[in-house]
């Protein structure tokens, strides 16, 4: 079984992002681009800082109606997103996800 992880790429752009993903491979949050590796490097590290933090999710809703969130720094910026979820339940799921997986120190670079 896989592990929870950070995974570390490219864009389509030449930007890093990263994801987290969690055991059952599935994509619980994905950055913004970064314009260097260590912009990226501090996105995790600041994702593993807020995540336990629940007053660092903004509980949002798309224009679509669906539910999302966004995990914000002590600054107010967004560090990651959500997918889009069916339920607020779902989001809510989401979101217990990242509070769980978020603070792990596994990253794999796949740059």
């Amino acid at each position: 079984m896989s592990q929870t992880r950070y995974e570390v790429f490219k864009d389509a752009k030449g930007g890093f992002r990263f994801r987290l993903v969690a055991a059952n491979n599935k994509t619980i949050l994905a950055s913004e681009s970064y314009t260097t590796r260590q912009g990226c490097n501090n996105g995790i590290a600041s994702c593993q800082q807020n995540a336990v933090k629940d007053e660092r999710y903004k509980r949002l809703e798309a224009k679509n109606g669906q539910p999302y969130f966004n995990l914000t720094a002590a600054n107010h910026q967004v560090i990651g997103t959500s997918e889009m979820y069916e339920t607020v339940a779902g989001r809510e799921a989401g979101i217990a996800a990242v509070k769980k997986d978020g603070p792990t120190q596994r990253v794999d670079d796949q740059c």
